[in-house]
């Protein structure tokens, strides 16, 4: 970077600093992950005041600190009114932020990143009244996941490398999950194993898993690296009521909330907001 440099970035934290500046972390499409402060941002009539607030994407020109960066020019090019407005979709939206944050990384592009985060920001703005977030929100984390490189095996087994296909057919059919080796294991593959050869291998494998998965869960599982949610009705036909499906998607975005922090190794904090917003019993 130079002495002085430009950025188009999206606020994702902020907190004050003195007695009216703000400290904004910032995740640009050019550097990455920039921290800076915004000088006299909690002044009232502050030119920065409203540029400084949570989701509000900026044209900046920033110049480098010892240490820490100052923003001299703030020119906001959008915003997200809808999430201000409801508090359930500004959780939802920090609970992003948040995961944002740790895996993010600094002094470097992450123009996937930032495009991928303001699409789910937009898709999670435009919710109706009536639709669960839970689907918007377990297809975001995954595909964020997916961009930092460690999203989950959803789609083989990690002890035979074989495909997994929803069994529907098979009354309680399930697959095990584990954060540990990051993939879905054939549960019975997995016990088999481990009493014919009762090798530690295989059992430190069913030690390992952390959630048993159904057929409903693993067909959500499996279509969430697709671009827009998948249309489960004509995945399963009529096999999934409304009322199944809504606890599959809180079940999956759980599954891979957790499986989040496990990799992170800390805990997302607005989701336990979400689901409080959100009146969820889990």
């Amino acid at each position: 970077m130079s002495q002085t440099y430009k950025a188009t970035g999206i606020n994702l934290k902020g907190s004050p600093l003195g007695e009216t500046d703000r400290l904004l972390t910032v995740l640009t499409s050019e550097w990455g992950i920039v921290k800076a402060i915004a000088p006299g941002a909690r002044k009232y009539k502050s030119r920065l005041r409203g540029r400084s607030e949570l989701f509000v994407i900026n044209n900046l020109l920033i110049v480098q600190g010892r240490s820490l960066d100052k923003i001299i020019q703030a020119d906001t090019i959008y915003t997200y009114p809808g999430l201000s407005q409801d508090l359930g979709k500004l959780a939802a939206a920090q609970y992003l932020a948040e995961l944002i944050l740790y895996l993010a990384l600094s002094e470097q592009s992450q123009l996937e990143l930032y495009e991928l985060l303001n699409e789910h920001l937009r898709r999670i703005e435009r919710l109706a009244n009536q639709q669960s977030v839970y689907p918007y929100l377990a297809q975001a984390v995954y595909h964020i996941l997916a961009i930092a490189g460690v999203a989950p095996q959803v789609q083989a087994c990690c002890l035979s490398q074989k495909l997994l296909s929803p069994n529907f057919a098979t009354l309680n059919w399930q697959v095990g999950f584990s954060f540990e080796r990051g993939s879905i294991v054939d549960l019975n593959l997995a016990e088999l194993t481990h009493k014919s050869e009762n090798n530690r291998k295989s059992g430190d494998i069913l030690k390992s898993i952390n959630y048993k998965v159904n057929a409903l869960e693993l067909t959500l599982l499996q279509q969430l690296s697709c671009q827009a949610l998948p249309q489960v009705e004509l995945l399963v036909d009529s096999k999934a009521n409304h009322l199944s499906l809504d606890t599959a998607w809180i079940r999956v975005e759980r599954i891979l909330r957790e499986y989040a922090q496990y990799y992170c190794g800390r805990s997302l904090r607005s989701a336990d907001l979400v689901d409080n917003l959100y009146l969820v019993e889990f």
